[in-house]
């Protein structure tokens, strides 16, 4: 009888055993899969979180374009040779400056881009010198090219920049540093009478030698990043008039600066607050 019951009992506590273990494998299974949900969950709420940032980042783009736009005069533009545009605004200070200048200029003016060219290059003019007679600036599209007489720079026959060029220098740099994407080239230009000393060989050298002591002076002393620079002597052969006179002879000898400037700066050049 008591062999019985201890049977019994043993069979029992086998059973429950086993059901135990049942259950603990189905729950250990069961935390697997919720464990795997969850953290599809989360990557899925992450994805999300993503997605709304760039819906988010988007919509901030566009709402700064729209104010952007605003700014621009409620958007009215004006076509200029089907390339630019130019806002009211901008109109307006063009036709500001176009009332300075000199009226025989203003007639020689055809087209909005003559008058716009015509504005930029007095303002730009009149912010780096008031000599009207030793610097002159004309603008081809929006390549603006400024030349320097060589007695505002250099002493005759000499490469060395005079100390009386340093206002005109400084402002020249103010320009070129008021937008980084501008490239500069800087020429040198001579007359046609032949140099051979010590020091230079022929105007092809004093040329160069001109050209590189603008450039050293733009870095070194107003900041002017050498990357964007280009020095280059063009001797005698590329003269504005004849050299047969003192007065022509004159006139050919100088310093060219060639601005191709960012197309938003070139339009902020007509607010000659900007430079």
């Amino acid at each position: 009888m008591k062999k019985s019951i201890i049977v019994s009992l043993f069979s029992i506590a086998f059973l429950v055993s086993c059901v135990s273990k049942k259950k603990y494998t189905a729950l250990e299974t069961n935390l697997s899969e919720t464990q795997s949900a969850l953290t599809k969950t989360q990557v899925e709420k992450e994805e999300l979180e993503t997605k709304m940032a760039k819906i988010e980042a988007r919509v901030t783009e566009y709402n700064e374009k729209i104010n952007g736009l605003k700014e621009i005069n409620d958007s009215q533009l004006t076509t200029v040779d089907d390339v630019a545009v130019m806002s009211n605004n901008t109109k307006e200070k063009m036709r500001a400056t176009l009332a300075k200048v000199d009226a025989d200029k203003l007639a020689e003016a055809e087209t909005l881009q003559d008058s716009m060219n015509l504005a930029i290059s007095y303002n730009l003019k009149k912010s780096i010198s008031d000599d009207d007679d030793d610097v002159d600036v004309n603008i081809d599209k929006t390549v603006v090219m400024i030349n320097i007489s060589d007695k505002l720079l250099f002493n005759s026959g000499s490469y060395r920049v005079s100390s009386k060029a340093n206002t005109i220098l400084g402002k020249l740099a103010e320009v070129i540093n008021s937008e980084p994407s501008m490239e500069v080239m800087v020429e040198g230009h001579t007359d046609s009478r032949s140099i051979n000393t010590s020091m230079f060989r022929n105007n092809w050298d004093l040329s160069v030698k001109r050209a590189t002591s603008v450039v050293n002076i733009l870095q070194e002393k107003y900041n002017v990043d050498p990357a964007k620079m280009i020095a280059a002597g063009r001797s005698s052969y590329l003269p504005l008039v004849e050299n047969d006179s003192k007065e022509n002879m004159a006139k050919n000898r100088r310093t060219k600066i060639v601005i191709i400037p960012n197309l938003d700066k070139f339009f902020a050049l007509l607010d000659a607050e900007t430079l």
